[in-house]
């Protein structure tokens, strides 16, 4: 396995701009694992695929206004921070530019959106340097984020948002990740009351998402790469849902990678400690999910298009084996062959772009 056997060809004007209005009118491509059929409808249409007494998980974390702009205090030369991972209050991990010449000691003053002056400054030690670019640094003040920061959207996104709202989930409600769970971005309030009148049942986990979003996979051999770990939690209202699905015998449908995460993160580490059940649980997601993975906790997963040569694309390749072919490189080929289709068929990609139900 090479992690050039995850490269595709995309035209850039596939990649998706602006989110689709209204949020659920994005096209959605059904694909059944056990045949590779594939089917094309509107994202309002997944409700057909749905059974009564399905779990639905959904990833609750909420972006936070990461991105901070503002100019050193020694020189008055100007940075640019990208917060990705609170460790402990006030202490964050982050991404800065230009970062070579940021070392330990340096402050940075936060300009806030407009350029005024707010009354109580926002102040940016650096602390520590890290491997691959990542900064420890020490922030003045958390409330100030809200205030000075701006929504961090992908850099293939080239247009600014005129509602920073739109980069949320409509069930968004834990601050705490560095780019929003997009597959969640199709839901609406009125298509989650249509799914739970289906009689699909409903669960949140949290996991927020950080670095790994923004790192492409630069080795060769994708083993050796550095998975790096993102905050989740697994609340009690959510395992027993999950605990109650497994009895049952009930379909587990997760919303996002995010949330594929979150599960098979639970489900190896419960496994890991001769459980069979879910526990409430918080910690870190290091796990790094590669064709030959076997799934302990996923039968249907809802995702967007993903970046060429990333772990998420490896991960749904993962997910698209044939359950019983055997063959870990079986999703892979299935999984390029449905991406060229998607290209031939102009299907938007990444972030703001369509979505696959893998069934």
């Amino acid at each position: 396995m090479r992690t050039s056997d995850f490269d595709y060809p995309l035209p850039p004007e596939l990649i998706a701009q602006t989110p689709a209005e209204p949020r659920d009118s994005s096209r959605l491509l059904i694909l059944e694992r056990a045949t590779g059929k594939r089917e094309h409808r509107r994202f309002t249409d997944i409700v057909d695929y749905l059974r009564p007494g399905d779990l639905m998980v959904f990833n609750q974390s909420r972006v936070i206004p990461a991105r901070l702009f503002g100019v050193r205090d020694d020189n008055g030369g100007r940075v640019e921070l990208l917060l990705l991972r609170r460790e402990s209050a006030g202490l964050w991990e982050a991404l800065a530019r230009p970062g070579r010449r940021l070392r330990p000691g340096v402050t940075v003053t936060v300009i806030p959106p407009g350029g005024l002056s707010p009354q109580i400054p926002l102040i940016v030690e650096i602390l520590e340097s890290r491997p691959n670019g990542v900064k420890a640094v020490r922030l003045s003040s958390e409330d100030a984020i809200e205030r000075m920061g701006h929504t961090p959207l992908p850099p293939y996104i080239r247009r600014a948002l005129d509602d920073p709202e739109r980069y949320q989930t409509v069930y968004a409600r834990r601050p705490g990740s560095a780019a929003a769970p997009t597959a969640g971005l199709h839901f609406t309030p009125e298509l989650l009351a249509r799914i739970h009148a289906a009689g699909v049942e409903t669960a949140f986990v949290t996991l927020h998402v950080g670095l790994d979003t923004f790192r492409p996979v630069q080795d060769e051999d994708p083993t050796a790469h550095p998975i790096h770990t993102e905050r989740y939690s697994l609340d009690a209202d959510a395992a027993a849902a999950l605990n109650r699905a497994r009895a049952g015998g009930r379909r587990i449908v997760a919303v996002g990678t995010t949330t594929v995460r979150v599960l098979e993160q639970a489900a190896a580490d419960a496994a890991a400690a001769g459980r069979g059940a879910f526990q409430p649980v918080a910690g870190d997601a290091g796990i790094f999910i590669l064709p030959g993975h076997r799934f302990r906790a996923t039968d249907v997963m809802l995702t967007n298009f993903h970046l060429p040569r990333s772990t998420l694309l490896m991960l749904v390749s993962a997910f698209a084996a044939h359950a019983t072919s055997g063959a870990a490189d079986s999703g892979r080929q299935l999984m390029l062959a449905v991406y060229a289709e998607a290209v031939r068929l102009r299907y938007r990609f990444y972030s703001f772009g369509d979505a696959m139900l893998i069934i």
